[in-house]
């Protein structure tokens, strides 16, 4: 049985917060087992209320893993939370300035360094009034070519009904189901070797991960999500890493 991954005194506070606040909604765990115990994986997400990182966050550390968060600048520069979020390994992204490629880099270390690191390719909370995932960036296709780790795409449903970040409604009771759902790694072997580093070869990369994590929401839903849902967006060219408003709290 695998050891739980040790955190240190951040990774020891964010869980008395997070775990705590999350306990709102009742939990589903589905195909929880494909989270790897140990070694490095990149988790793709949905994104579509303010609740997920902590969310996602007692998710991974309940899999007996420590969570990496690509996050805004502003979310580091927090009072009490940024320390929170730097001690416990998050990654900060700078964007719109010469140090958004840093960003990515320090992504690409912590996945050479055997860690999980957690992302969100829509890179804000969705405005779909239905929950469903916009447009979508390539900063994760990026770290999915640059590095041989298991890419895990995960849907996440229920937060959005605790929280909304549509309406910004806060609706605790009668307590949710939030429910997770793992899918299986997705082979991106035939994505790199050839120009996959051009605009248009990581919007295909960000499409095929964006299209499991939809598959696996319609799944959760039971529904049957419209034509086009996040698909990649147009500025895929860019290196910045859109992470929008929706990490800010």
């Amino acid at each position: 049985m695998a050891r739980r991954e040790k955190g240190g005194f951040w990774v020891g506070a964010a869980a008395a917060l997070f775990y705590p606040a999350t306990a709102i909604g009742k939990r589903v765990y589905r195909n929880k087992e494909r989270i790897p115990r140990q070694g490095p994986a990149l988790l793709v997400l949905n994104h579509v209320s303010h609740m997920d990182p902590a969310v996602d966050a007692v998710f991974v550390h309940r899999q007996k893993r420590v969570p990496r968060f690509l996050a805004k600048e502003s979310v580091a520069t927090a009072p009490i939370f940024g320390k929170i979020f730097l001690g416990s390994g998050g990654i900060p992204v700078y964007r719109g300035s010469a140090s958004a490629g840093d960003s990515l880099r320090a992504a690409h270390q912590a996945l050479r360094e055997g860690k999980i690191v957690v992302i969100y390719p829509e890179g804000t909370i969705t405005k779909d009034p239905d929950g469903w995932p916009m447009r979508s960036f390539t900063g994760a296709a990026r770290l999915a070519l640059e590095n041989d780790v298991p890419v895990i795409p995960i849907a996440r449903w229920g937060t959005n009904e605790i929280f909304n970040g549509y309406t910004k409604k806060f609706r605790p009771f009668p307590r949710k189901t939030v429910t997770h759902l793992v899918g299986e790694p997705i082979d991106l072997s035939e994505f790199r070797n050839g120009n996959t580093r051009s605009a248009s070869g990581l919007r295909k990369v960000t499409d095929v991960m964006m299209g499991e994590i939809v598959a696996l929401l319609a799944e959760i839903r039971g529904e049957q999500p419209p034509a086009g849902v996040g698909e990649s967006s147009e500025k895929a060219d860019s290196d910045d890493v859109d992470l929008g408003k929706a990490d800010e709290s």
